[in-house]
């Protein structure tokens, strides 16, 4: 308790906080109401990385928050989604942090159809859309298996009516059995090692089963990793559980299904009388067959010891001989054609070898070179005096053209200084200009005194 400050003096006033309010109405909810069945429509389900589901309960006019922890999860028998109806039996408390009161869930079953039912269904229709009971998957049993697995009860009255039948129609086969629960919790487990171990071992045949019961007691048979284990083991399987009228999704994987064990026995295995007769009727059938072929070759022989070969045979002898000088003679007239055309290629290939030595070569190619030196050395000699006769024309030509030529006949060239501008008329100069002139052997420097016309 707390005395507020504001408050007149005198008067007192329980205040709580807010922790204190939740934790009492927690209280009250857990002690006055506490475990209750609810009915309602699933929402907002949620499963946590934890394996904790988290979901609202509703119906027409109000809502309620709910939660369902991985070990009650795990027992539920049918697989929960949203607008599911459900009936959830737990105890309404307040999750403190939120202040929100809920139902903490210890069961649940769905409304209308049992829960195991129901579950049985769905996992039937999940199993079967994967193809697990596909007919084409189906293996075909052995006729004379050496090895049978069995995985059941040791104790049950299963085992004793397999061994019962084996034993009494065909007592050489080796029998391998597997202990495993058959009913309870853990018993899917066992049932599921015992498959894979005998599996693995390398049995010929196996047999899965136990007697009948209710669907609870049948359930481990109906467990989605026994039913997996089934349809994926390479030795076929034959499922035993229960009495004719009752079914598990394990009969549905298995390769074959039995009603009974005992049924599942003498599926395994024949009888010793039944496949000693039809080992006669095999028998039987060999020697007809045997005998008909007998009567066939000696009708055959008899035709060809009356034919005229067998009457004759020197006849035959000679035929014989007469094609064999043909064939002689003919393979010999072959052989020297063939000795001609090979002894024709050869004497051709002797002169395209000659023709193609090397040493022919070499001789054909010193003599064209021999020849083109000679041509080369009369170019070479020929070249420079035409070369030099045309330089001489084309100096005597430059030479006439040259402006030291024209100079050199009493021309001149005058620039006018300084800046060096060629003087082409007299009107391009004044009195006093510095001009520079080019004469044929020299240049002077000289100044205008004076124009004068003409």
């Amino acid at each position: 308790m707390a005395i507020n400050p504001l408050q007149p003096a005198g008067e007192t006033r329980e205040i709580w906080t807010v922790s204190q309010l939740t934790r009492r109405v927690k209280g009250i909810l857990e002690t006055q109401i506490g475990a209750v069945w609810v009915a309602g429509e699933i929402s907002n389900w949620r499963v946590s990385p934890a394996g904790h589901a988290y979901f609202t309960l509703k119906d027409e006019g109000s809502q309620l928050r709910a939660v369902i922890f991985r070990g009650r999860l795990s027992q539920v028998k049918f697989e929960v989604d949203n607008g599911l109806q459900v009936l959830v039996r737990g105890a309404v408390s307040v999750y403190e942090q939120r202040g929100e009161y809920q139902i903490i869930c210890e069961e649940m079953q769905p409304r209308g159809m049992g829960a195991l039912q129901l579950a049985f269904e769905k996992l039937k229709a999940k199993l079967e859309a994967e193809g697990l009971f596909d007919p084409a998957r189906k293996k075909p049993l052995p006729l004379l298996p050496k090895r049978i697995g069995i995985v059941t009860s040791p104790s049950g009255a299963a085992i004793r009516d397999i061994l019962n039948v084996i034993q009494r129609r065909f007592a050489q086969v080796h029998i391998l059995l597997y202990p495993a629960r058959v009913q309870g919790e853990g018993a899917a487990a066992e049932i599921v090692e015992g498959i894979r171990a005998l599996d693995a071992y390398g049995v010929d045949v196996m047999i899965v089963g136990r007697g009948g019961g209710s669907l609870e007691d049948l359930w481990s048979f109906n467990e989605e990793p026994v039913v997996r284990a089934i349809a994926s083991a390479k030795t076929p399987i034959i499922s035993a559980v229960g009495h004719e009228t009752d079914f598990t999704l394990a009969d549905f994987a298995a390769d074959v299904r039995a009603p009974t064990p005992s049924a599942a026995a003498e599926l395994v295995v024949r009888e010793q009388e039944a496949l000693a007769q039809a080992i006669a009727n095999y028998e039987r059938r060999l020697q007809r067959a045997l005998d008909a072929r007998m009567a066939q070759v000696r009708s055959r022989l008899e035709r060809v010891h009356a034919s005229f070969v067998f009457r004759r045979p020197e006849e035959l002898l000679r035929q014989l001989r007469q094609r064999t000088d043909d064939a002689r003679m003919t393979m010999e007239r072959l052989v020297r054609q063939r000795i001609a055309d090979e002894r024709s290629g050869v004497e051709k290939a002797v002169r395209s070898l000659a023709l193609l030595s090397p040493a022919a070569q070499v001789h054909r190619a010193h003599e064209r070179l021999a020849s083109m030196r000679r041509r080369l050395f009369g170019a070479g000699l020929a070249v420079p005096l035409r070369k030099r006769a045309e330089l001489r024309t084309r100096a005597a030509q430059l030479d006439a053209l040259s402006p030291l030529a024209i100079l050199g006949r009493g021309y001149a060239v005058a620039w006018k200084l300084p800046g060096e501008t060629l003087v082409r008329r007299a009107d391009q100069l004044r009195a006093g200009d510095t001009l520079r002139v080019r004469f044929g052997d020299g240049s002077v420097e000289t100044t205008v005194q004076k124009l004068t016309d003409g």
